[in-house]
């Protein structure tokens, strides 16, 4: 296969795009008003992020010798005022929404967001009792008036202020409610920021001095400088700490904070104009995950109780039935009670000798995790790799490898340059005094409060001919062989992307043959080169290709003699889209596969991941129905042009909201 480089979408730009479409769900009137304000929180975490790591790896790309610079396809600082422009655009449009549509659709049901300057007697005599009890004795040492360094903590909110001279930083207290509800007056519930209850009190002691927000990112990257020497468990802890004294990616500022104000935070914190990102009155819209409902109102969407899935609790024993069948679960629509279940199983049954699990993001409390203990202490042998290179995750995850530790289990940390994203399990059970394994490949993490949050799949198998190959991942995690041997499942780094090169190929022979030739993709991100460039191959020779990406989309669709048979969609709702499914049609011997690996070059080649194929036909029309739906909504999708505009896709007389589609059927299938 010829790989001829053609256009791609810059990765960074993408991914800012798809923030865009969060801000979408925060405009769009169909959505429940506290559902716009979640979005607006997810907006804003997200936000952050990005700043913390991509923009942080830009910025270490300026330290290298101009020369290399050179060679680079993208210019850092080019691409860093691409995205500073794009974020200030998408900034004014947050600040539109939330000033112009939240908050008057607030006090339409009688809550007023209220800032100090509007207090009443009573809400200023209820603030001034505020302060004293709650924030008067933090305060005492978050603040400096000096001309000494001042020592921003990353992510965290500030209040800062010119004060005869000299720089004002206040630190507004993390650990108490972002929101305070004050007393309700002409039938209205008032509600106002932490923020502005300082405010009202430095107006006093400061009377001539006018106070702006203030927030910085830092650089969220470990830097541990060589991964394959020493202990790197050890290195990974001790690296933890630097996250909060990392280089400044971002200084998010009030936009009216004054000149005077700017130099001095500028000298301070060693930052340029390409740093500094004007925001609004207030940061850290991802407090608005809490942001009270003081009305009796139901203002948010119906909670969707996950259900559980009626052939398996029709059994005794998860065993009995995966042995009978494979078994799929699509979360968050049915329950992952049943994963939990199946371990908890494995832990009291004492035919179960082995239990071997991959764990990437483990929930704080987890009931999972438990049942791994409970296992140890029935004397099963336990064996589980915990990923400690899982951003931000870092911690937890190293505590529950300490806790699986100390009850006895076998517990394996990160390796040096690779990471482990695989979502696998593998028990082992003695059946008539023959060993036989269960099999478990997921798309999603071992993790109850995602399952709640995200769309995945999970599928559950015994067969032999997958149980094989999957216990042969957990034998290259345990350094016993080298390179798995694998017919059937794709393994990342080892077999995944030539196997799906190989299958675009086949789709391209088809196509040459002058049959029907088709590709369909649902994933989080597609960025790799080689993959796209295939995929615009198979689009020159006639494949139909359509696919549906959440997050970050190199490909540019729509070009004459590259991707004009290439439709790109991308479906945003209630939960965030997360499985990944990879389908070619063969032929008419239609493949399909799930698993945890996009199409990003560090899926191929810098994690292990596993992708299973769908053997059982009615589990491969049931998730072909679910992609289906997502290609043919009407309400929650967007189309992905070249600009990636995110032009909602034109509803004709029937709408089609996938999600929806997708609880409804399993409601009634579950029935």
């Amino acid at each position: 296969m010829s790989l001829i480089t053609k256009e791609y979408y810059h990765r960074d730009l993408s991914w800012l795009r798809f923030n865009h479409r969060v801000l979408q769900e925060a405009a769009d009137l169909r959505n429940p008003l506290y559902e716009r304000i979640k979005f607006l929180a997810i907006f804003s975490s997200n936000l952050d992020e990005f700043f913390k790591v991509r923009v942080s790896a830009i910025r270490q790309i300026k330290k290298l010798d101009k020369s290399l610079r050179k060679k680079l396809i993208t210019k850092p600082n080019k691409l860093l005022r691409k995205i500073k422009k794009e974020v200030h655009i998408q900034q004014e449009q947050f600040g539109h929404i939330f000033q112009h549509e939240i908050i008057p659709e607030l006090e339409k049901e009688g809550v007023v967001l209220t800032n100090f300057t509007q207090f009443t007697a009573a809400q200023q005599e209820f603030s001034e009792h505020y302060y004293q009890e709650k924030l008067k004795q933090k305060l005492v040492s978050d603040f400096t008036i000096s001309t000494e360094k001042i020592f921003i903590e990353n992510e965290q909110l500030y209040l800062a202020a010119v004060h005869e001279g000299n720089l004002m930083v206040f630190k507004i207290p993390s650990d108490t409610s972002r929101f305070i509800v004050l007393p309700s007056a002409n039938e209205k519930q008032y509600v106002t920021f932490t923020d502005d209850v300082l405010k009202y009190k430095l107006s006093q002691l400061y009377p001539e001095t006018s106070f702006y927000a203030l927030k910085v990112s830092r650089d969220a990257e470990l830097y541990i400088e060589n991964e394959y020497s020493g202990n790197l468990l050890e290195k990974i802890k001790g690296s933890l700490s630097n996250r909060d004294t990392g280089q400044v990616t971002r200084m998010l500022i009030d936009q009216k904070a004054p000149e005077v104000l700017l130099n001095k935070l500028k000298e301070e914190l060693g930052v340029n104009e390409t740093d500094i990102v004007l925001g609004g009155t207030y940061h850290n819209f991802k407090d608005f995950f809490g942001f009270p409902n003081p009305t009796e109102k139901d203002l948010s969407l119906p909670e969707i109780v996950p259900v559980r899935n009626k052939e398996l609790s029709q059994y005794d024993s998860m065993f009995t039935a995966i042995s009978e069948k494979d078994r799929l679960l699509y979360f968050p629509y049915e329950s992952f009670d049943h994963v939990a279940e199946f371990i908890e199983e494995a832990a009291t049954d004492e035919n179960v000798t082995k239990i071997k699990i991959t764990l990437y993001r483990v929930a704080k409390e987890s009931r999972l995790t438990t049942a791994l203990v409970n296992a140890c202490e029935n004397g099963k042998n336990v064996t589980v790799f915990v990923e400690t290179k899982a951003r931000f995750d870092e911690q937890n995850n190293i505590k529950w490898g300490k806790v699986l530790e100390d009850h006895g289990a076998k517990v394996m940390y990160s390796y040096p340059g690779i990471k482990v994203h695989s979502k696998i399990l593998c028990i082992e059970r003695l059946e008539n005094e023959i060993p036989k394994l269960y099999g478990y490949v997921g798309t999603g993490n071992f993790n109850e409060k995602t399952a709640t949050l995200y769309t995945d799949f999970c599928l559950m198998t015994a067969k032999e001919k997958i149980t094989s190959e999957l216990i042969q991942v957990f034998q290259v995690l345990e350094r016993e062989i080298i390179i798995p041997k694998s017919k059937r499942l794709l393994i990342s780094p080892f077999t995944t992307r030539s196997t799906f090169l190989e299958l675009i190929d086949n789709e391209i022979a088809q196509a040459k043959a002058g049959k029907e030739a088709y590709i369909i993709l649902k994933m989080n991100s597609i960025q790799d080169a080689k993959m796209i460039n295939a995929l615009y191959e198979a689009n020159n020779a006639g494949v139909k290709i359509e696919l549906v990406i959440r997050g970050i989309c190199a490909i540019v669709p729509g070009i004459e003699g590259q991707s004009e048979n290439i439709t790109i969609k991308s479906v945003l709702g209630q939960f965030l889209e997360h499985a990944r499914v990879y389908i070619f049609g063969n032929g008419g011997n239609e493949q399909m596969y799930i698993g945890s690996a996009d199409w990003m070059t560090r899926n191929l080649d810098h994690r292990i991941e596993v992708m299973m194929p769908i053997l059982d036909a009615d589990i491969h029309a049931r998730v072909k129905s679910y992609v289906q739906w997502q290609l043919d909504d009407t309400v929650k999708a967007r189309i992905i042009d070249a600009k990636q505009k995110n032009s909602y896709v034109k509803r004709d007389d029937k709408a089609i909201h996938s999600q929806q589609k997708a609880y409804e059927e399993l409601v009634k299938m579950n029935s």
